[in-house]
């Protein structure tokens, strides 16, 4: 484990909560076991895996093209081109025996702060509790199924893309779940015997956008598979390829906290050289779920519309991250949706073990969830006015605004 300096200091005399402890190093060893490389920084003072700051690739870093040069040059034949990725950011290979927290430290006081950060792992879980903020559960018997907007004709030519685990292709056609049908995607591998972690994710979150946008176009990226993580390197070329598809929005419940609470590099160039460039198109992102006001990227920047969750009595649930940077608040609790047809034993505490049948649908909590209501919310909006997914966008926070809670803050 490698420490690292941040505004949020170990103090071992603070209370915490054992099993939101546990369900962090459970999460951590998911994403260890599914991606190569996944090096983890700690705060001073803490060698505690529950305790990490955020998630990187060991010996890669990322460079804007423009201060390629410059770093290349401070790193004195230690470093070298990985991959170009898209038009304005590098990946940087480092060839040395530091941890590389130490390296950027080093980078930071030669060429000042963020000219070069780490390869960031994003991930559909976040520290101390997922996104989603529950384990899969079976609805219970009396569980209403979703309630479907009864307009059909909402969504009807607007186009959004889920970029997450992929797709459930059986959900489209199951009695269960008529809302799916012509949702399209990427197929996602199911043991239905062993049903993997964070397995269904993109499926469930489809069907949350059909919920509200009966006749969108869905199609979902399977761009998370490997234990609902991904490199930032390689998360930013899927979403330049997800972009030349032509959608209208694009639904990521994924996200990451980073070093020292800086924007993603990726992201910013993504925004700057790409999504910018596209009239109209949106990103929804999910605001994460560590229950705290520091800022969880992509949902944070100004261009993406970060969606945290409340419950079905207006509250913000106890796991959603929350502050000004979080644009809108929507129903994240105890949703149901479409599951994968198979059994699941659990792996978070306190369920460790349980074992869990589905039969195509399932009840899931989170700040993954709200998200996907607020996107299709948006393709409804755009279907009935004609207007453009931002401006439509637009309309619908200046009613959240109107419609905001106290303590919450603005809701739909």
């Amino acid at each position: 484990m490698d420490t690292e300096t941040s505004p949020e200091q170990h103090d071992p005399s603070d209370e915490y909560d054992k099993e939101r402890d546990e369900r962090a190093r459970v999460q951590l060893r998911v994403i260890q076991e599914s991606l190569e490389d996944v090096g983890v920084a700690l705060p001073k003072g803490s060698d505690d895996p529950a305790d990490w700051l955020y998630l990187y690739r060991r010996s890669r870093i990322l460079v804007r093209d423009a201060d390629l040069p410059r770093v290349l040059d401070a790193l004195e034949g230690r470093g070298e081109v990985d991959s170009a990725l898209v038009n304005g950011v590098t990946r940087v290979v480092v060839q040395t025996d530091e941890e590389l927290p130490a390296v950027l430290a080093d980078l930071d006081r030669r060429l000042g702060p963020g000219v070069a950060t780490p390869d960031h792992v994003l991930y559909v879980t976040a520290k101390g509790t997922c996104c989603p903020a529950t384990e899969p559960l079976e609805p219970p018997g009396t569980a209403p199924l979703p309630a479907v907007n009864t307009v059909t004709t909402d969504g009807a030519g607007v186009f959004v893309s889920v970029v997450d685990t992929g797709w459930y292709a059986d959900a489209a056609t199951s009695p269960l779940t008529p809302w799916l049908a012509g949702v399209t995607g990427d197929p996602e591998v199911i043991d239905p015997a062993n049903i993997h972690p964070y397995g269904g994710h993109g499926t469930f979150i489809a069907g949350a956008v059909r919920c509200q946008a009966p006749s969108a176009e869905v199609r979902v990226e399977g761009f998370l598979p490997k234990g609902g993580a991904v490199y930032e390197s390689d998360i930013v070329v899927q979403l330049c390829e997800a972009l030349a598809l032509g959608p209208d929005i694009i639904s990521l419940s994924a996200g990451a906290r980073t070093r020292g609470d800086r924007p993603l590099v990726g992201f910013e160039v993504f925004w700057s050289n790409f999504l910018s460039q596209v009239s109209g198109t949106v990103l929804v992102a999910a605001a994460g779920n560590d229950s705290t006001r520091a800022p969880f990227w992509p949902a944070a920047f100004p261009w993406t519309i970060g969606v945290g969750a409340i419950d079905a009595a207006g509250n913000r649930s106890s796991y959603s991250n929350f502050g000004s940077w979080v644009d809108v608040y929507a129903l994240g609790d105890d949703q149901v949706n479409a599951f994968p047809v198979g059994d699941y034993v659990a792996h978070e505490p306190p369920f460790v073990g349980q074992q869990r049948s589905f039969k195509g649908l399932a009840q899931w909590s989170g700040t993954s969830f709200a998200t996907p209501v607020v996107a299709g919310m948006i393709a409804a909006r755009m279907s009935r006015s004609g207007l453009s997914a931002r401006l439509a966008a637009d309309e619908l926070l200046a009613e959240a605004r109107a419609n905001a809670i106290r303590g919450v803050g603005p809701v739909l």
